[in-house]
């Protein structure tokens, strides 16, 4: 019985709020200045409200579900791993004319090197049906005077934890391109003093880019390895919408012979 007469009560409240925003609509255009500064401001403050309630509600009703984590593996793999940005809400969640060195959350990282960036990154919802990552990245390039762009990406400790020479780590990607564009993945993986870097050009079908880098080709010194990361270079991006809405990572031993 409370609960049904508090309902009525925030349905009362609710009406009497939306009456009086509809009222002082209605006054804005004859209103002193001094009054209207300070019912800007309390609009303001109730618009940062309402903006962050709409970010949390829409993005916990559409799918696919936040802290969704599901990975295609390939067979035997012993790690697999989805960056925190296509899983789930990071801060900030965009920038716009963005530095270089940049950061999106706590692993993903801008580089560039544009006197005058005219860049933007910002983290987007995935809608399409056949996705399995809850969010994507955009990234919107329109005039660029640098000679580089780049996206770094750090792997969690559990990548490089036992990782051996027989390993093949894949990187998996599905982004969508408003201009045909070369994307190259090059694997860092540093061991002591040394960074062994391995280099793969990404050919996207249909939306989707599988990559693998064969530590078999590296000189890795397994007993020190210490960290990864990896590099996502974009050529010739001026004037281009990049999204990627999907970008996972796994390893596997090779198959002894």
């Amino acid at each position: 019985m409370a609960a049904g007469f508090n309902k009525l009560i925030d349905r009362a409240q609710h009406r009497r709020v939306i009456r009086r925003w509809r009222r002082a609509r209605e006054r804005a255009d004859a209103m002193d200045l001094f009054d209207l500064r300070k019912l800007r401001t309390r609009a303001r403050e109730l618009r940062r409200q309402i903006d962050k309630v709409l970010h949390v509600a829409e993005g916990r009703l559409a799918l696919p579900l936040i802290g969704s984590n599901a990975i295609e593996k390939p067979l035997h793999a012993d790690w697999a791993w989805r960056p925190e940005l296509w899983r789930g809400p990071v801060s900030p969640p965009g920038v716009a004319a963005a530095r270089s060195k940049t950061r999106l959350g706590d692993e993903l990282r801008l580089f560039h090197d544009c006197e005058i960036s005219e860049l933007t990154l910002r983290q987007v919802r995935n809608l399409h049906e056949d996705d399995l990552a809850p969010f994507g990245l955009r990234m919107d390039v329109f005039r660029f005077d640098g000679n580089f762009l780049s996206l770094v990406l750090d792997l969690p400790s559990d990548a490089v934890n036992g990782l051996r020479k027989r390993h093949l780590v894949r990187m998996t990607t599905v982004v969508d391109l408003e201009q045909p564009l070369e994307i190259f993945a090059r694997l860092n993986v540093r061991h002591g003093p040394n960074t062994e870097q391995l280099v793969r050009e990404l050919q996207v079908i249909d939306g989707r880019s599988m990559v693998e880098f064969d530590l078999a080709y590296s000189n890795l010194n397994e007993k020190r390895v210490e960290r990864a990361w990896v590099d996502l270079i974009f050529e010739g991006p001026q004037m281009n919408q990049i999204t990627l809405r999907d970008i996972t990572f796994s390893r596997r031993p090779r198959a002894e012979l």
